[in-house]
């Protein structure tokens, strides 16, 4: 039950559900690099490092680094049945990432299938 896709294919698939994101969404992100990584130190699938929208001031927040989602790639591909099944579980995985950085809990993204 694995799926080994390149890092070309990976990153396309990244790519991917990046531009599947509606317009108003896209252009809502802010201060935001998404990166891809090999595998976490911990057992995740992705991971959001930042400033939630919801938590920037608008004086308390300025000249700080990107806020970062790392998508990885190791523990998504090797639990894909598929490249279906991968491009899924990538999707999910990013817009969960994103999610937070909307400030949207773990409970809610739950919620709505993005866990």
């Amino acid at each position: 039950m694995a799926y080994d896709a390149s890092e070309e294919e990976f990153e396309s698939m990244v790519v991917d559900a990046l531009d599947e994101l509606p317009e108003g969404i896209a252009r809502a992100m802010d201060n935001l690099a998404v990166v891809i990584a090999e595998w976490p130190d911990d057992d995740l699938l992705g991971r959001y490092d930042g400033v939630p929208l919801t938590e920037r001031g608008p004086t308390s927040y300025g000249g700080v680094l990107p806020d970062v989602i790392t998508v990885y790639r190791g523990p998504l591909c090797a639990d894909a049945h598929d490249r279906a099944d991968l491009a899924a579980q990538v999707r999910i995985t990013v817009l969960h990432e994103i999610g937070h950085h909307f400030g949207i809990d773990d409970d809610r993204l739950d919620e709505l299938g993005w866990a």
